[in-house]
């Protein structure tokens, strides 16, 4: 109850030992669950950026490690089904693909190529980007979660996509279809 009222004054030292207690028990729940390191860490991560955002609304009444579980279990739910719609969209280009051999591997090799450029950005660029494109959030709950300016977002994205523009492994078709499939995961 203590650590209840200390997150919601937004205490940070509260917050992180919070983390450090709770993050392996969530790490392994969700691990078990998903049979996925990669959900697992997203699920863990977006839970405890979520739990601080939202901290005004935790409960007093209820235990914290209940209200963590149940973000980490509604999250994970999220998760999933962002999983099964990207997997459900790139089921369906293979599907419209498999007639055509030469098709199917420029596609998995543009992906390809666009997943390695964005692994070269700068590591704050690449997160800005990622969280933008994948996570589909805003500039400013980006800038909020980052603690950076809206602008600082803005010159991040549009920097991003200008070095995968400019990048030698991508020519312009490439980004426009990179864009087309990030936007649909």
């Amino acid at each position: 109850m203590e650590y209840i009222s200390a997150i919601k004054d937004g205490c940070l030292t509260t917050f992180k030992i919070v983390y450090y207690q709770y993050h392996p028990k969530l790490y392994a729940y969700i691990l078990k669950k998903t049979s996925s390191a990669y959900i697992a860490e997203e699920v863990v991560q977006l839970t405890f950026i979520k739990l601080w955002n939202n901290r005004a609304s935790l409960a007093e009444e209820y235990a914290l490690d209940i209200q963590i579980f149940r973000i980490a279990r509604t999250t994970m739910i999220d998760e999933l089904r962002k999983d099964v719609i990207r997997n459900t969209y790139l089921n369906r280009i293979e599907h419209t693909t498999a007639n055509n051999p030469t098709d199917q591997f420029a596609d998995r090799d543009t992906l390809k190529h666009v997943t390695n450029a964005i692994e070269l950005l700068p590591p704050m660029r690449k997160m800005v980007f990622k969280l933008s494109r994948f996570n589909h959030l805003s500039n400013v709950e980006i800038a909020e979660m980052l603690s950076i300016s809206t602008k600082t977002v803005e010159n991040h994205i549009s920097l991003a996509i200008k070095e995968l523009r400019n990048s030698t492994l991508l020519s312009l078709s490439f980004l426009c279809v990179s864009q087309a499939i990030l936007s649909n995961c």
